[in-house]
């Protein structure tokens, strides 16, 4: 009796110290990871399409190995998203965010300068796609993020045994509020068309907009909280990214940034695109 308390003691004081140098202790849940599986592909000899998983709102999108730069627009009707695509001919992940639709998928080939010209098209149809918000739960250009990604690991352990979304929610939120800042020197100098960087906002416990919002939504995503990345304007037209999750069915809008009062809460926001 006596041994076996002390072993629960001393574990019991590894775990304090690992916790307080920073070390992580994970729970079981499952982070949701995008993959080629290859039961559904769709080619035109330049452009492949895999869309075995469009149920679960996105597909997998690559193009030929090529030294030029590339570009992918994905379009429904008379709206268009465009996307830079890698060159090394591997699959990049692409979310359906409009839901039920048929979407057209366009590769462009940089010929010069600004200059692009289409080099191959294919079309996707979703097929048993149920939930329209599934595409919220995975990692994509905007929100990019793997389970080994370190607010992932953080998320993992901060909501261990939480089983309600409301409280995964507030925990997220919470903590990103208590352990970020807002980096007023980055928001003068990032150059335009810049992804947001969950990693160097982790790094620096700071970040501008686009990089907070894309952290808390990796966060949330990775605990099953479907969570949309928003880019559009503030006021008179600054550009803006913010949170918008979806808690028990309810909309939940979250602004990091004029939470930590680098931006006004009465301003007007104005959506232009979502992720």
């Amino acid at each position: 009796m006596f041994a076996g308390k002390t072993v629960k003691h001393s574990i019991g004081i590894l775990i304090a110290l690992l916790l307080a140098f920073g070390v992580v202790l994970f729970s079981s849940a499952e982070v949701l990871m995008p993959e080629a599986s290859g039961k559904q592909v769709k080619s035109d000899g330049n452009l492949t399409v895999d869309s075995s998983n469009s149920a679960d709102g996105y597909i997998m999108v690559k193009a030929k190995k090529d030294k030029k730069r590339l570009k992918v627009r994905i379009s429904i009707g008379g709206s268009a998203l465009n996307y830079d695509l890698n060159g090394e001919g591997e699959f990049e992940v692409f979310p359906l965010q409009f839901g039920r639709v048929n979407y057209t998928v366009t590769l462009y080939r940089n010929v010069e300068g600004k200059k692009y010209k289409p080099k191959g098209q294919v079309t996707v149809s979703p097929k048993g796609m149920e939930d329209e918000l599934r595409c919220f739960l995975y990692p994509n250009q905007y929100v990019n993020y793997t389970a080994d990604t370190e607010c992932v690991k953080v998320a993992t352990d901060l909501c261990s045994g939480m089983t309600s979304q409301p409280d995964i929610y507030k925990a997220v939120c919470d903590y990103v509020l208590k352990n970020f800042s807002y980096d007023f020197i980055k928001s003068v100098t990032v150059q335009s068309g810049q992804l947001p960087d969950i990693d160097y906002c982790w790094e620096k416990k700071m970040g501008i907009c686009q990089d907070l919002s894309a952290l808390t939504c990796a966060m949330l995503r990775s605990q099953g909280v479907p969570a949309r990345l928003m880019i559009g304007t503030l006021g008179s037209g600054t550009p803006h990214a913010w949170v918008l999750a979806v808690v028990n069915g309810e909309d939940k809008f979250f602004d990091p940034t004029a939470e930590l009062n680098a931006s006004s809460k009465t301003d007007t926001y104005t959506t232009e695109r979502w992720y």
